[in-house]
């Protein structure tokens, strides 16, 4: 039986597509965007997660302590919790733990639990099913989004061929970072690729966001040379490739493609990745500044429809 790996299936997204859709989210990804605002789908596997909002603490309950068999959980320091009370949490050694999940099976309150479901592509299409009356009346439909959903390739174009055969309209949200003949495959069954490009200079790519973007770039060309239709999404991150210079570069590109492109779409950095990535309970740090003023992402929208692209803030 054909599985993936998912960590969600969010209903009623409208920021994914034309009209209302349905996403699913498929875990891993072969980038390291330090901004991530969903840092728990970059690993593969299934992780352990903890919610410090839902904790009731080690003396209301402590399961944990007792569950882990390897030992990785202890008391941490006693803190306070969201109303001021005392509090002590549990303290998780991830260089112990191997995400075996007895603890979350043990919390009462399910402030820890495992991000990561193997789910069949019956199971999902039945979910998928329940929501297209919605579809149909907006104009809506399902993208599969990660995470990067075609690093689990079977399991998206088995998605695709069921959704297309279904009559839903199909997106994919990609990074660009695979092999073409991945893509090529999934093209006939993919109404729309929602195309992210996060910079423009291959060093500064690899440097920051750990490969670079010759692939992603040739890949998004081949795209648009075989008829696809594209949402182009830049992240427009401080101190990264938000610079005047670097949306020039962002222009040049995307001009010669811009018959295949339906939108760009500048999406400004946001802090929501903040606590998820708190919820890992990993202990390196997350990149953080402060969002891009309006005034500046007027100016990066003007500048790239001065290059007859059609424009849009998220």
């Amino acid at each position: 039986m054909l599985t993936g790996k998912l960590y969600d299936i969010q209903g009623f997204s409208v920021q994914d597509g034309p009209g209302i859709r349905t996403t699913v989210f498929l875990k891993g990804c072969p980038l390291r965007c330090p901004w991530c605002h969903s840092p728990e789908s970059q690993a593969f596997p299934t992780e352990l997660n903890w919610m410090r909002v839902r904790c009731l603490g080690l003396d209301a309950c402590g399961a944990c302590l007792t569950a882990c068999p390897k030992g990785a959980i202890s008391a941490g320091e006693e803190t306070t919790d969201a109303a001021g009370a005392p509090i002590r949490y549990p303290d998780v050694d991830k260089r112990l733990c191997d995400d075996c999940g007895a603890c979350a099976a043990a919390c009462r309150a399910a402030a820890l639990y495992m991000c990561g479901t193997d789910t069949p592509v019956d199971e999902v299409m039945r979910r998928l099913k329940r929501d297209q009356p919605f579809f149909e009346e907006s104009g809506g439909g399902v993208t599969v989004s990660g995470g990067e959903c075609l690093c689990q390739p079977a399991f998206t174009l088995e998605l695709l061929k069921q959704c297309k055969a279904a009559g839903v309209h199909t997106a994919v949200d990609t990074t660009g970072y695979v092999k073409w003949e991945i893509l090529e495959q999934v093209l006939p069954y993919t109404d729309l690729f929602l195309y992210d490009l996060k910079c423009m200079d291959s060093a500064l790519h690899e440097q920051v966001i750990g490969v670079p973007n010759e692939l992603i770039l040739e890949n998004c060309q081949k795209l648009a040379a075989r008829g696809a239709r594209l949402q182009i999404r830049i992240p427009t991150i401080p101190l990264f490739n938000d610079s005047k210079a670097h949306f020039d570069r962002y222009g040049a590109f995307l001009r010669p493609l811009k018959d295949a492109i339906e939108v760009v779409q500048l999406l400004p950095y946001h802090k929501l990745g903040i606590s998820k990535h708190e919820r890992l309970l990993k202990k390196e740090k997350i990149f953080v500044a402060e969002p891009p003023s309006d005034a500046l992402m007027e100016e990066r929208a003007g500048q790239l429809r001065a290059y007859g692209l059609p424009v849009q803030i998220h």
